[in-house]
């Protein structure tokens, strides 16, 4: 079992903050966060960074980076090449000293794979890493998460399997008694500063995991309104973590 343990979050609550690029990053702890989970392609659910944006924030930034492992959006069924991918991901991570790294692998019938787990854990040592969303698509939360513990992953990011985290606050409260202090219960998905403290509250969770995302227009003059270059309705407009919605949730949580 792996006995690697994360930092405690700073003060009585933590706040990470799902960072889609440097400048997300930036924004995350201008407002306050305690740490970044740094990914790309957030429309998929976010997908492993460039090792350029890793390493600008592992030099840039004071708080904690944790880029997430995922070669692909979609499931988390992996094929052997995805997962050699993502062990030279993590030889990258740790090359550039990252805090830790966020996995998330499933079989096919829906159960953690704790094969791959183990062999990743044994790969990113001596770095701590989290298992994200994944685990709400496992096929038995509980199991799932006694699976998770024995591997001995320090975190888990859930919104008790439901399609945010305020509709999952019953599920998380049980999941947080059920772990018992024996791996952190992040809630996460759809946390903002109108619902942060109910759900601290309700679910007795001490991290929380928001994106606190706002869109910003581009500043092109110039724009071709008959073509695209992606799968995007509007590509003169894209998403970025703001610092003040991030202060407002740390706020909160004070």
């Amino acid at each position: 079992m792996n006995t690697i343990q994360a930092k405690p979050p700073l003060g009585r609550w933590g706040l990470e903050i799902c960072a889609n690029s440097f400048a997300s990053a930036l924004e995350a702890q201008k407002g306050g966060a305690n740490r970044v989970e740094l990914c790309e392609n957030m429309a998929e659910g976010g997908t492993t960074p460039s090792y350029a944006q890793i390493k600008l924030c592992k030099e840039k930034l004071s708080i904690e980076v944790w880029p997430i492992i995922r070669p692909r959006g979609g499931d988390f069924l992996y094929s052997d090449d995805e997962f050699e991918l993502m062990k030279e991901d993590i030889k990258i991570c740790k090359s550039l000293n990252c805090d830790g790294v966020v996995i998330g692998i499933l079989l096919v019938n829906g159960e953690i794979d704790k094969q791959r787990c183990a062999e990743l854990i044994t790969l990113t040592k001596p770095m701590p890493i989290s298992f994200h969303r994944a685990f709400d698509m496992s096929n038995d939360l509980q199991k799932a998460l006694e699976d998770l513990i024995e591997l001995g992953f320090v975190r888990v990011l859930t919104s008790g399997g439901a399609a945010n985290a305020f509709n999952g606050t019953e599920i998380i409260s049980k999941l947080v008694k059920q772990a018992n202090g024996r791996i952190e219960i992040m809630a996460g998905a759809g946390i903002n500063s109108t619902n942060i403290l109910e759900i601290a509250v309700k679910t007795g969770a001490k991290t929380f995991h928001s994106s606190a995302r706002i869109t910003l227009k581009s500043k092109m003059k110039f724009r071709n309104q008959n073509t695209k270059t992606g799968s995007m309705e509007d590509e003169y407009q894209y998403q970025q973590t703001s610092a003040g919605l991030v202060k407002q949730m740390k706020d909160k949580l004070k």
